[in-house]
Formats: structure tokens, C-alpha cells, sequence
């Protein structure tokens, strides 16, 4: 495979460091990435999930309901232009498209899909004040929402984590950050 295009690094960076990028930015990314070094034993293709993670965000309005696959087609196309087997740009397109974390539950994941969906939720499982943060930045994010709007619809998406029989989809993330993410949820939902 060649390299990608000189372009796309800065692109990528430029991308998710737009001025409305409160939480969807280059800390997200960097977090994820961080989760992914601590795991890159357990994971059995580390580079096409790097790729997947670094683009999984890449086109994000919160206004628009289709920037995981406008996300998805990017990375295709980088990865296409670059000469990436068809294989490898279908795992990473597929990877990207797993974060539309509200599919039906029998939906197939990719493989590493798994480790993709709970390194992207990673952050509902840290600690209280960074979960604080988050919540100030998704709030920041969705600023065009009425306050009451908001609300609602943030304490659904809050209460939908919940009612899963577990948010994180691997027995390692369950261990480390299942307990957490629920406290968190919890707590973030009484303070309404």
C-alpha cells in the first residue's frame, strides 16, 4: 500500500479541529488512540482500527444524521487512492460504520468492531471529572438545541447506555470501565 496523500494529515487534523469540534475533536481521537495502545495486544488488526478511529469522527455535525458514513466514505477513498487492498478498505469502512451506536442489537459487527464500538465509548467509563468535561462539551456541541430539548433528549440517549445489559462489549472494557460508566450515567442522570 503507498502512503495516502500528502493532504490528508492536515485535512484530517483541520477536520477535527473545527471551532464547533467541543468533544468530536483531536482529544477524542487522542484518547482513543490511547485506548488502543493499551490494547493493541488483543486486537487483531491494531493498524486498520487506527485508521477507523482516526477517521471514525472525521465528519461530524451534530445537526446531520449521516457522518458516520460520509466518515466512512472518506477513509474509503484515502484508503482506495493509497492502493489499500479492497479487503482492508472494507474492514475500515465497516469499522466506521459500527459507531452508529444505535443499530439494532443482532447487527453483525466487523471484526475488532467490538473494540471499536468500546474504545469509542470509552469515555462514559472515565473518571467523574473528565466525564464532567465530556458532558459540558457534548452540551457545547449541541448549543443550537433549546435547553429543554436538550435535556430530554440527552437524559434518553444517557438512559439508553443504562438499559443496555452491558455497555461495553468485551469482557476486558466491562472490567475496567463498566462499573464507571454506569456510576457516571447515574449520577449524570439524578443531577436533572
Amino acid at each position: 500500500m503507498a502512503p495516502p496523500a500528502t493532504d490528508t494529515l492536515p485535512q484530517l487534523l483541520a477536520a477535527h479541529s473545527g471551532p464547533d469540534r467541543h468533544y468530536h475533536g483531536l482529544q477524542h481521537i487522542a484518547e482513543c488512540l490511547q485506548w488502543l495502545e493499551q490494547l493493541r495486544s488483543l486486537v487483531a488488526r491494531p493498524a486498520e482500527l487506527a485508521l477507523a478511529l482516526c477517521f471514525h469522527d472525521a465528519v461530524y455535525d451534530p445537526r446531520a444524521k449521516d457522518n458516520e458514513l460520509r466518515s466512512a466514505e472518506w477513509a474509503q477513498a484515502v484508503l482506495q487512492a493509497a492502493g489499500a487492498t479492497p479487503d482492508a478498505v472494507q474492514r475500515v469502512y465497516a469499522l466506521i460504520m459500527a459507531t452508529c451506536h444505535f443499530q439494532p442489537a443482532q447487527a453483525q459487527l466487523p471484526e475488532d468492531g467490538a473494540w471499536m464500538l468500546d474504545i469509542d465509548l470509552s469515555i462514559l467509563g472515565a473518571s467523574p471529572a473528565r466525564f464532567a468535561q465530556y458532558q459540558a462539551q457534548i452540551q457545547a456541541e449541541y448549543a443550537w438545541v433549546p435547553a429543554a430539548d436538550y435535556a430530554l433528549r440527552r437524559q434518553a440517549v444517557l438512559r439508553s447506555f443504562l438499559q443496555r445489559p452491558a455497555i461495553y462489549q468485551t469482557a476486558t472494557m466491562q472490567a475496567w470501565l463498566e462499573a464507571q460508566a454506569r456510576h457516571n450515567l447515574q449520577q449524570s442522570l439524578a443531577a436533572v
